[in-house]
This record gives C-alpha cells, structure tokens and sequence, in this order.
C-alpha cells in the first residue's frame, strides 16, 4: 500500500496489547495516530498564541507547525521521524487528513452564496477579473523559468496550468477572518475584497479543475476531455438532481427547532458519496464535497446546524493533520544556492506582483481611493488552504517536484503573512475621524441645539428587539420639526471558528453595507430586518441596522467608533442579566458586562444602559395605543441632567406622563458612613459649575411645565409633565419615596449622581457599580422594590474638563468597587 509515493515496507495492526505483554505502542496504528495528533494539536495551537499578538490568521500556524514536523526540521532527526511519522503510518495519517478536508471543504463551498455572485457589482468584478488575470499570465511566465532550471522533465500543459493557479489564488476563507480580525468585515472595503474573493475562489476552482483533468496518466487528450466532460456532467447533476432533494430536507427543518440526526447522516452521506463519484471520474474527491456545499440551500436553519456539528471537529481535529501530511512533504532544505533562493525570490515577487498591481490598477480606475486600493491589493494577495491543496494535488499527481512545491508553500507563508500589518500600515478607517468635528454629543446638547437627534441602539439577539422598539417610539418626539435617526447595531461575537464566511453572509443580508432590503428570508437575522424595516415604515424614525463582527474583548472598539462615525448621541446598551420568569436576575452573559464597562469607559458620547424588565411587554403596539409612565429621579449632576434631557424627549410623545422627581436634602439630613473618593485632576470648582447648572435645567424644566399648562386646555394631546421635590431627612426617607412610584414602567437615573443625598445611597451589595448606586438601589436592592425597567445614564464629559467623579464606599467595605469600574 504506497501514499504519496511513499511505499510502506510492511502493514500495521490497529491495536496494541499494551506495553505489560511486551507490544510497543508506536508499532500499532491507532495508538500512533493518537500521539500524531495530539503533536499536531500541541504545536499548531502553541504556535497560534505566540502569532496572535501579530494578529495572524490561524492557517499561518498550522503551515509552520507542518513545516517543523516536517523533513525541514524536527524530521531532521531520523529517529525522530521514524519514531513519531514512520512511512508505513503514513497512508493512515493521510486518509484521515484527507477526510477531514473533504468535509472541510463541503463547509467552504456551504458558505459561498452563489446567489451573492450574481449581485456582484461591475467593481467588485472587475477587481476579480484584475487579480486573477494578471498572475495568472505571469505564474505561465514563471513557469517557463522554473520548467527550463529546477523542473525539468514535467509535463508542461499541466505545470503551466498549476503554477498559473498557485499564484492567482485568493484564499476566501482566510481573507474572511483577517478581514473580521483588522474590524473592515463591515466597510465598503470589506464588501468589495470578500465579492471580489468570492468570484476569485470559484475561478480558481474552474481552473484547477481543468489542471486536473490534464494531468491524468493517460496518454492521450482525449482522455483529459473525458475527465473534465464527465466532471461538467457531475455538476449538472448535482444541480439539477441533487439540489431538490436537500431543498426537501431543508424545508422540513423549521428556525429554532432542533435539526434530526437522520437529516444530518444523510447529507454528510450525500458528501462522501460525491466525493467518491469525483474520485471515481478522475478529478479528485474534495470536488465532489464542494460542489455539494456551493448547491446547499444558504437560508433557513439547516446550513447554520451543520456548521455548529461538524466544523468543530472538523477544523480543530482533522483539519490540521492536513497541514502536517503537506509538511512532511516540504523540505526546505532541497532551496539550495544562489539560483533556487533567487527563484524564490522571482516567485514571491511575481506572486505579490501580480495581485496587488493588478487589484490596485483596476482599483484606481474605479475611482476607489489610494489607500483602499492599496489595502485591496494587500488582501487579494492572500493565501491559505486552498493555495496548499493545489499544490498537493501537483505533487500527488507529479507535476510539481520537491524543490518547486517548497518555494510554493514558503511564497504562500510570505504572501500571508505580510496581509495583515500591511494593510494597518496603509489604511486606517478611522484616521479621518476627529473629535473636534463630533458635536452633539450628549442629548442635554442635541436638544439645546435643536439638532436631530441620533441613538445607537446595541443587541445581542432578537430577544432584545421588542424592547428596542418600543424605546425607539418613546424617544422620537412626535411633537419635533427634527427627524430621530437611529442605528441598530446587532453585536455579534468572532469566535476562533473558521466560518467567518457565514457571518459574513451574514452581515451581507443585515449590517452596514451589507443590507439588503428586497429579499428578506425567515433567518433571524432577517427577522431583525424586517422588524426595523416596518418600524421605519410605520414611523418617522430612520432606523439603519448594523452588524458588529469583533472578539468579545474589543468589541466595544466597533461600538465607539460606529458612534464617533456617526455623530452619536448616545449609546443605548443591554444590561448582561435578564428577569426570568420568576421575577429574579439570570445572567445572560458576563462578558456582556465587560463590553458595556469598556463602552462607559471609552464611548466619545453619552453612554445608557437598559436593565430590561419587559418595557412595553414582548410586542410592539400601535403608536395610537403606546402609554408609558416615566419616572426621573433626580439628585443633581451631569449624568442626572443627561437623564433629565432625554425624559424631556420621551414625554413629547402623547403617550408618555413624565414625572420628575427632585430629592432635596434637609437642615438635618444625615449621610450614610460613605466617603467620597476624587480623582486628582479633577477636583476643583467644577462642583459648584455643576450646582449652578441644575439650578438652570430645573428652572427651565418649570418653564416648560408652565407653559405645558397654559396649552393644555388648547390641545388634548400634549404630554403631561409633573415636576416634584421632595425634601428628605436621610436614606430610608429616600427609598419610601421611591417606592410611590413603583407602578411606572421606567425609571431614568444617573449613573454618578451629585449631592449629600445620593452619597447616602450606596448598595453594600455592589455587584454592578456600572449601574451607579441609584441603578443599584432600583434593581438589586432589597429595600426598594420595582418591577420597572431602569434606564441608567452617563454623560458624555470631556477628559480635559471632567466633572468630579464620586466613587462611593462603604466604610465597613474591604474591597473598593472602584476596581470593578476600571477596564481590565
């Protein structure tokens, strides 16, 4: 039995008696394969961490760490290598590698929309058609340097169609996840570099097809024709025969319903089955997977559950021995002298060449930019996995020798490598945005502006929507000239998953720019548009959805500049605990907590959280019928006077009773034991600025009331506001008075509320001191009981003029909530 050409020198047995009878484990199939794997495993993750700070894409890892196993390294040492890899283990190691590709590659083409090719634009195509063209033409023109040094003696059809191939491959998947890495997933720049890898991919596959066919054994043409003839008639086929019958199993396989296991073993069957029949034609077994996957129907339910069952194992497990059975074929050591190394240099230099020339010159005449179209041409370079299987498929079937496919795999490592920090290096999206041209932003300075008002809304899935909603027709002023324009951003997490395409089609269908309005299907993503899209129909609010696509850990860089980008007034965020049936606090998620601290923390405008007990119950009503009852409780300061302003906003709507509550410490009004922690720099004066200033919002609050009453016997339908104070002897007076209003539906409260009162307030119990402790005291403390849903508000202040910052603690507290407060 031979792989690869590698003849083994005798058969294994798969078990061992164990090495008590006398039998060496690494004799026997299954206990080797199982040390093979666990290597492979240990070094490609071990090489990933130590890439990860240079921001590398995880197939970078896994080639190297294939590499070092390899003949190149570490298999140097023969012991090592007939230890650890002995040849006749060899033809195991690659029919799992190889299984494992195949339901790989089933995944990428499940993931490539061929629906989205047909919406290509003229730019993105023509950008397609650049990079493939170009290095195409000049990988033939290499190949005639390389066939007349190092390669002699191979056919030369196949050897000119292979490296023309190798070098016009753009790897889809891994552009993907480098573009989702360096935050451009969802930019202009994104959407034209995946279309345009899009079309790359499946030219690419187009052609190699045909590499393939003409590198058969046989003698005669005629022979190559029947092979790539039999593989069109395979693809209609699947199209015309196969398609239906997994639109069948799609359609009985209904959102949020689990998919049966019966549905999952036919389709994988289906895949094995193709792979064979194109196997059996002649071209190779990863065809027929792909072809399958590009035919699957991309909606419903279905492709997102196979996705989650069988990429895991997939990509983690099997994937990776791929990498290392390429390894043990590179030896680097066969680069040899002035020539091979100067041939290198000629195929990374023609690689890059090509691409970026090509891209950057169709780029320019399509009016994109400089740096974009430097930073397209930098990303169409990209290589990966597919690049690595043809040049196995080469090498299995002769075309290209050891020297050749070794200077192909070090230009695929190079040409990937140098993606990422090159495209940093020449655009940076966010280098046009300062903050001197963002005003507006907090809502007190919006509505003294009379300026339209902007809110982003974030959300982590459609539970959050009907909420939403209802706050969005609370907040747009019916009675106001200015239009509200909203941004519903769908913040969704970069797991160390490679189906970053899927997300990507993903943030095609729903995020910023990707949104299309004209065929929305039944996902929830698309339940997300159609939500936000019959709002903005029925209202005068322009509500524009996005997608965020980040790592948990910087997510919260997407939401502030999308804020900063869109002259944002405030930030609207989730709290990261739920009510549950019961009427008790579930987490939701904790990192949740970490994203909206970092918000509070770096936002460059007002900053809101909704802790959520069913404002408005789990569906929108009419506008005709929307009543809310509002409640502001008022201590002094900016983030209560940010509260303040936008209550004022919400109780324009005719639907909405604002009541403002104004708490006014007595003669003999005694704080709780709490002292008042200032940052150094910004104690000073601004105390008393900050006093004067809640004089003359509540003044002007009066005013508005009064002429509210003066119209009122005018109009039925303006709002009632209702201004009280109420003047309190200490905390327990306080909470009482909270407890009147228990029966409104929201509360608006300041994050850092100023004065003596609320230094009385704080919550011994301060789990979540972003809440501030009147947030606290409305959601966690026992002592004030409320149904309600708070909204907890932070102004936006700027760094060089802060407003003191109190940060209240207990006397009797160990352990200061002021670390809990800080970004980690």
């Amino acid at each position: 039995m031979g792989t690869n050409g590698t003849t083994c020198s005798g058969t294994m047995k798969a078990t061992s008696n164990g090495v008590f009878q006398g039998d060496d484990p690494l004799h026997y199939a299954l206990p080797l394969l199982i040390l093979q794997i666990c290597i492979v495993l240990l070094l490609t993750r071990v090489l990933a961490f130590l890439l990860r700070p240079l921001r590398q894409p995880r197939v970078i890892a896994e080639i190297v760490g294939g590499i070092l196993l390899g003949p190149s390294a570490l298999g140097k040492s023969s012991k090592f290598l007939n230890t650890v890899f002995p040849a006749k283990s060899l033809t195991v190691l690659d029919t799992l590698a190889n299984l494992g590709l195949i339901f790989f590659l089933f995944l990428v083409g499940l993931e490539l929309d061929p629906k989205s090719l047909k919406r290509t634009g003229k730019k993105a195509l023509s950008i397609a058609l650049a990079g493939i063209t170009l290095p195409f033409i000049l990988g033939i023109g290499t190949s005639f340097v390389l066939r007349s040094s190092i390669a002699d003696g191979v056919s030369k059809a196949p050897f000119l169609v292979f490296m023309g191939v190798a070098l016009s491959i753009t790897a889809f998947p891994v552009l993907a996840r480098i573009l989702a890495e360096i935050k451009l997933l969802t930019t202009d720049i994104g959407k034209i570099a995946l279309s345009a890898a899009a079309v790359n991919d499946v030219a690419a596959w187009i052609l190699l097809a045909l590499a393939v066919a003409l590198s058969g054994d046989g003698n005669s043409p005629l022979t190559s024709l029947w092979v790539f003839l039999a593989g069109c008639g395979f693809v209609l086929f699947c199209i015309y025969a196969v398609q239906p019958g997994i639109k069948w199993i799609a359609k009985r396989c209904p959102e949020g319903e689990p998919v049966k296991e019966q549905y999952v073993c036919y389709t994988l069957g289906i895949v094995l089955a193709a792979s064979f029949v194109t196997d059996l034609i002649g071209i190779h077994a990863l065809f027929g997977a792909f072809v399958i996957g590009v035919i699957f129907p991309k909606e419903g339910n279905f492709a997102n559950s196979l996705v989650e069952k069988v990429e895991d194992l997939v990509s983690g497990l099997f994937l990776p021995l791929y990498f290392v059975s390429s390894g043990l074929k590179t030896d680097v050591a066969t680069i040899q002298g002035a020539q091979s190394w100067g041939l290198l240099v000629l195929v990374i230099f023609t690689a890059c060449f090509g691409k970026i020339v090509g891209t950057v010159g169709v780029s320019l005449y399509c009016k994109v930019p400089l740096d974009q179209s430097l930073a397209l041409g930098f990303l169409m370079n990209t290589k990966g996995l597919v690049e690595l299987i043809v040049l196995n498929i080469g090498k299995d079937r002769g075309v290209l020798n050891d020297q050749v496919f070794a200077i192909m795999v070090l230009m695929a490592i190079f040409t990937t490598f140098m993606t990422t920090p090159l495209v940093l290096a020449v655009y940076k999206p966010g280098k046009s945005i300062t903050k001197g041209n963002f005003k507006n932003q907090t809502v007190e300075e919006t509505n003294q502006s009379n300026k339209p008002l902007r809110l982003m809304f974030c959300f982590h899935s459609i539970m959050n929507i009907p909420t939403i909603v209802n706050l969005i027709e609370a907040s747009r002023g019916t009675n106001r000239k200015e239009s509200l324009s909203v941004y519903a951003m769908h913040l969704m997490e970069l797991s160390e998953r490679s189906s970053a395409i899927l997300m990507a089609h993903k943030v095609r269908k729903n995020g910023l720019p990707f949104w299309n309005k004209d065929k929305p299907g039944t996902s929830s993503s698309d339940m997300v548009v159609v939500a936000f899209e019959a709002f903005r129909r029925l209202s005068r609010v322009s509500v524009r959805p996005m997608t965020a696509i980040s790592a948990i850990s910087t997510i919260h860089e997407d939401i502030c500049r999308s804020a900063e980008r869109k002259s944002v007034g405030m930030v609207i965020l989730p709290f990261h605990k739920h009510v549950r049936l019961d009427r008790t606090w579930e987490t939701t998620r904790n990192d949740y907590r970490s994203i909206n601290k970092k918000v509070m923390d770096e936002s460059p405008c007002s900053v809101a959280i909704l802790v959520d007990r069913g404002l408005g119950g789990t569906t929108r009503v009419a506008s005709s019928d929307f009543s809310l009852a509002i409640t502001v409780l008022f201590f002094g300061g900016n983030d209560d006077r940010e509260a303040l302003a936008f209550a004022v906003r919400m109780a324009e709507h005719p639907g909405i009773t604002l009541t403002v509550v104004r708490f006014i410490p007595s003669e003999e009004f005694k704080p709780e034991n709490v002292k008042l922690e200032i940052t150094e720099d910004q104690a000073g004066s601004c105390s008393g600025e900050t006093r004067l200033t809640d004089i003359e919002t509540i003044t002007e609050l009066k005013a508005k009331i009064k002429e509210q009453d003066t119209s009122r016997s005018d109009s039925d339908s303006v709002s009632q506001i209702v201004y009280e104070e109420r003047i309190v002897k200490c905390h327990e007076e306080v909470c009482e008075a909270i407890k009147e209003y228990s029966r409104s539906n929201l509360f608006l409260v300041g994050k850092s509320p100023d004065g003596s009162v609320a230094s009385g307030l704080n919550v011994l119990r301060s789990d979540t001191p972003e809440l501030g402790p009147v947030g606290n005291l409305l959601t966690s403390s026992e002592s004030v009981s409320m149904v309600a849903s708070v909204l907890v508000v932070q102004q936006y202040v700027a760094r060089c003029d802060s407003h003191v910052v109190g940060v209240l603690k207990s006397v009797t507290e160990e352990e200061s909530p002021v670390k809990d407060t800080e970004s980690p």
